[in-house]
């Protein structure tokens, strides 16, 4: 069965880095569950990292669009560098405050990209706030993660696993997490350069922001939700680096986990590994394009 998606989430507890040089928008009001960096001119772009991933992951696809599209690329509170929020939760409060962001700066039916766990997010937020959302682009992610291993699986039955899993991530030492990570990140990204850039940016992130995270994304079940999404949707996903993983296998997942969101595009990769947006860059692009 599926491992891709679930490992990738749970082998990254801690990815995140500051992003040098960007230009982060600092006014009155301005969000506590993320930073925003304003890139380009045109129709507004949002983009969401992964779990604990900066905003920087997605500096080549913002090079792609930024001539044609208003990018406003997301690093999370808690990740990368940047000071927890001091609020609890994560997921919900960034769904929440993005949606008024959306709002207060006037942007007309923005396209969304989220990667992994900010593909959740952008799922949820094109649930429940359907005029913050144009077009939704997600990749390498799922409705209910849990389920591409256990399909049995409920929030209910994880919810013990998921606390447990969220504390020992809050006191996890930082040695340990290097260690752990400098085994598991080449089976997320293909480039050796960019492993180390990955692995430099975990020691860099806030490990209660990771617990709660982690507790959230293994207890939120969007399959439901799917139906009152009514934005057009893409779909990328990733099969590759994943030992008993092939092509058909993990399509089946993806469509099934999918059914219930119309008129969903879904397209696999060969050549990448969870980190599309840095193994395969081209081809992302070019399914975004044609979707767009």
């Amino acid at each position: 069965m599926r491992q891709l998606i679930l490992s990738a989430f749970l082998l990254l507890a801690g990815i995140g880095c500051t992003a040098a040089g960007q230009a982060v928008r600092a006014e009155p009001g301005s969000p506590t569950a993320f930073r925003v960096d304003v890139r380009g001119h045109g129709r507004p772009m949002i983009l969401i990292p992964g779990f604990a991933s900066s905003g920087e992951v997605w500096d080549g696809i913002v090079a792609h669009y930024q001539d044609r599209f208003e990018c406003h690329i997301l690093t999370l509170a808690g990740f990368a560098g940047a000071p927890a929020s001091g609020e609890g939760a994560v997921m919900p409060l960034v769904r929440e405050q993005l949606a008024a962001y959306v709002a207060a700066h006037h942007l007309d039916k923005p396209v969304v990209v989220g990667h992994s766990m900010g593909g959740v997010i952008a799922l949820s937020l094109a649930a429940e706030h359907p005029e913050a959302v144009g077009q939704l682009v997600v990749v390498d992610s799922l409705p209910f993660l849990p389920a591409a291993n256990e399909p049995s699986a409920t929030p209910i039955s994880l919810n013990e696993m998921a606390l447990n899993f969220r504390n020992m991530l809050m006191s996890q030492p930082l040695d340990q997490r290097r260690a752990y990570q400098r085994r598991v990140l080449p089976t997320l990204i293909s480039d050796k350069e960019k492993v180390e850039v990955a692995l430099d940016w975990s020691m860099k992130s806030e490990g209660q922001t990771l617990g709660q995270a982690f507790y959230e994304m293994m207890t939120t079940d969007l399959r439901p939700e799917l139906g009152r999404i009514h934005a057009p949707v893409l779909v990328m996903g990733s099969w590759a680096g994943t030992p008993g993983a092939t092509r058909a296998s993990v399509e089946q997942v993806f469509q099934s986990q999918y059914a219930g969101l119309s008129g969903v595009r879904i397209a696999l990769v060969d050549r990448a590994r969870h980190f599309i947006m840095w193994d395969d860059p081209s081809w992302l692009m070019q399914q975004m394009d044609s979707f767009l």
